[in-house]
């Protein structure tokens, strides 16, 4: 006898940060499938096999509604790291908001507890924008500018004459890696937003995840309070990049936020 899609163990959709692609999520796919969750991780614009397209939030949703869509009416966890992160709470508010049911079981939201309109994602937008438009010694100063923001911010240092990521993430390999345009676009469609407004408007479960040494925390307690049926772990000694700074422990936190999302579905 076939399982019935809406109350079958949820399906779940990965989604990644700024300048890295949906391969950061192959040990977390594997584990969720062995568990008995169909996954799939996806790429947003601009990055991985979409590299050839502009990074705009819509086309974001888009590429969500797409993997939604492909579980045929199965409810589906969305789990997102920082921009990915940003950008699920963002979907998610935004069928709420449609009034329609939307087949969302949870969101886990990773990395992404500082509200965009404040001032660090506003002040790394204009870092990646000047590198972007000036001259190649500007950029190299840039950089390195960047860099000890992201330092002050993550409690994370550059390795020498590498590049950063995200603001607070892993980048992809040097040929796929997307450039610092990617970081402007993403930036300024996320500084026009709020995540606290986003909870707020979320009508599924939602943990929010962080390491302890991610800086980029600034305001989960906020976070926490605005979301209807919040949780908030923290995961010790873990960076920004939790998923693969911890990836044991993030497996662990993702088991039990994917119980929470089954048992509230019923």
């Amino acid at each position: 006898m076939d399982e019935d899609p809406r109350t079958a163990p949820p399906a779940v959709v990965f989604v990644h940060g700024l300048r890295t692609s949906s391969a950061i999520w192959a040990r977390q796919v594997r584990h969720v499938r062995d568990a008995g969750h169909p996954a799939v991780a996806v790429d947003l614009p601009a990055h991985g096999s979409r590299h050839g397209e502009r990074f705009s939030l819509g086309r974001a949703f888009e590429v969500i509604d797409e993997a939604v869509a492909s579980f045929d009416g199965r409810r589906v966890a969305l789990v997102g790291l920082s921009l990915g992160g940003y950008t699920s709470l963002g979907w998610a508010a935004r069928h709420a908001a449609a009034g329609a049911p939307a087949p969302l079981s949870g969101v886990v939201a990773v990395g992404c507890s500082s509200d965009p309109r404040g001032k660090p994602v506003a002040l790394f937008r204009d870092v990646a924008r000047i590198t972007v438009a000036g001259s190649t010694a500007v950029g190299r100063h840039v950089r390195r500018a960047g860099g000890r923001w992201r330092t002050l911010a993550t409690g994370r240092s550059l390795a020498a004459g590498s590049d950063a990521g995200e603001f607070g993430g892993t980048p992809s390999s040097t040929a796929t890696s997307p450039g610092w345009d990617v970081v402007t676009d993403a930036l300024t469609q996320l500084a026009g937003r709020s995540s606290v407004a986003d909870l707020r408007a979320t009508r599924a479960p939602v943990w929010l995840v962080n390491g302890s040494r991610d800086r980029m925390r600034l305001d989960e307690a906020r976070h926490l309070a605005a979301a209807e049926r919040g949780a908030l772990v923290v995961v010790p000694g873990a960076g920004h990049d939790v998923n693969t700074d911890a990836p044991d422990a993030f497996n662990r936190v993702l088991d039990r936020a994917l119980r929470d999302f089954s048992r509230a579905a019923r």
